[in-house]
């Protein structure tokens, strides 16, 4: 798997994570300028994403096996946009912490996707 954009992508939700975890503590529900960042880190898993179907293509295989991988990769370009999703049902300081637990769920996945290759 491509080592700098695991990092960049689980650097990039951990930051999204703690921009949208200091709107919680100040009471604040998620804006546009959140969105705008919840785009940007699915932008990035995607990115991933088609890295990961390009490798498996050229006949690259990870240790763990692909259907796993591939779940993984799935599960990861689909949590910041459903938690995005769920944060504008709540119009609430609780739908900040909703993206905030979607970027962590992100830098997660993105530590065990660099595990199912071998990293």
């Amino acid at each position: 798997m491509l080592n700098a954009l695991l990092l960049v992508t689980g650097v990039a939700a951990l930051l999204l994570a703690a921009w949208c975890g200091w709107a919680a503590y100040r009471d604040q529900p998620t804006k546009d300028w959140h969105l705008i960042g919840m785009a940007v880190v699915s932008v990035l898993a995607l990115a991933q994403l088609v890295a990961g179907v390009v490798r498996l293509a050229r006949g690259e295989r990870p240790e763990q096996g692909t259907t796993i991988f591939v779940a993984y990769l799935l599960g990861a370009l689909a949590c910041v946009p459903a938690a995005g999703f769920m944060s504008l049902a709540e119009r609430t300081r609780w739908g900040s912490v909703t993206a905030a637990a979607g970027g962590v769920v992100l830098a997660v996945l993105e530590v065990r996707l660099f595990d199912i290759w071998g990293g």
